[in-house]
């Protein structure tokens, strides 16, 4: 059989993985007068907070954990494409603390401009992460597009009572980051063909990292809030914990866990667009500190795909919660910073 012809994914996409979401500010111009009608008593979890994942109780012991997403290339590797976002797709399960129990594939393709083979090793990338998640693909829906989209409707089950929302912390809890911040510095050097063997190992072990941790943050009392780190960055993620919890975040900077090629390139001034979008639509709710270099504005902003679970917990908890990060392979995880009594602000200190 011939090798498949080789072909650079990221050159049909305008922005790759999480960055190639709307805009925060647009995202809440398009939604200002969504109208909200009749939300069934069982829908534990809708539209309200932005939260990851809708959740609708079965019964008194099973609640429907239902998310999707999907994007256009981040990598130019077929199979990696289709491992980082299925990847990305069921940390939204795992972010609500539920267990995934199976997926659907959303697939668009440009037919005339992909050969075949590539498109089966991007469906082949997501199915190898379904399968280490226990879970098949049970479907799905194709169409033919302009640029390449792949993604997941994911599905999970849990108990409704464990739900962890975006919207529960609470005053003096502390915040923990559960992977290294850098995914979207380092899919611009991919992008501009700078990125070498070393930073690429690294933002594929973190982009195809599933988020497990968050089954065992659910059965914790002391986790009071938990959502995952995508496309509007570490404060824009962080922002949507404050404002459903009307609280205010400090964050440490030298506490944050950077991968060490994206720092080196941050500090050489590269970024994403999407880094200054997410600045433009939240920015005047983030202090940094003063006469803090640019490169700082751009980590906080920076859209992580596939990113790291942000868990708000009990300072007696906190261990616990490093533990279990820890005990699924997750050995950069940190206590970043806490919350506290305040407006919704995020201070960088």
């Amino acid at each position: 059989m011939n090798a498949p012809e080789r072909v650079r994914l990221t050159a049909f996409s305008h922005g790759g993985g999480c960055g190639c979401k709307i805009a925060p500010a647009v995202l809440s111009q398009i939604l200002a007068e969504a109208p909200i009608r009749g939300l069934p008593a069982d829908l534990l979890v809708g539209a309200e907070t932005s939260d990851d994942a809708a959740v609708y109780r079965l019964n008194d012991s099973q609640a429907l954990v239902a998310t999707t997403d999907f994007f256009t290339p981040i990598v130019d590797d077929p199979f990696d494409f289709g491992r980082i976002a299925a990847t990305n797709a069921l940390s939204d399960i795992y972010a609500m603390g539920a267990r995934p129990i199976f997926a659907l594939a959303l697939v668009g393709m440009p037919l005339d401009k992909l050969p075949l083979e590539v498109i089966r090793r991007i469906l082949a990338g997501g199915e190898s992460v379904c399968a280490a998640a226990g879970i098949p693909i049970a479907g799905g829906h194709s169409i033919d597009t302009l640029e390449p989209i792949y993604g997941l409707v994911a599905l999970g089950l849990m108990h409704p009572d464990k739900v962890k929302r975006n919207s529960g912390a609470r005053a003096g809890d502390v915040l923990i980051l559960g992977k290294p911040l850098g995914v979207g510095i380092l899919s611009a050097v991919l992008k501009k063909g700078q990125l070498d063997e070393a930073g690429y190992a690294q933002m594929i072990e973190a982009t195809t990292r599933l988020n497990t941790p968050g089954i065992a943050l659910a059965e914790m009392a002391g986790v009071h809030a938990l959502t995952d780190i995508t496309g509007f960055g570490l404060a824009g993620h962080l922002l949507e914990i404050c404002r459903g919890s009307h609280l205010a975040a400090e964050v440490e900077l030298g506490a944050l866990p950077v991968m060490g090629a994206a720092l080196e390139w941050l500090k050489q001034g590269v970024a994403t667009g999407a880094s200054e979008r997410n600045w433009g639509g939240y920015g005047a709710d983030v202090a940094l500190p003063a006469g803090s270099p640019d490169w700082v504005k751009k980590l906080v902003t920076d859209p992580q795909t596939s990113g790291g679970l942000l868990v708000a917990c009990a300072p007696a908890e906190a261990q616990r919660v490093l533990d279990a990060f820890a005990k699924e392979g997750f050995a950069e995880a940190r206590r970043i910073g806490r919350l506290a009594e305040g407006p919704a602000r995020v201070a960088v200190v």
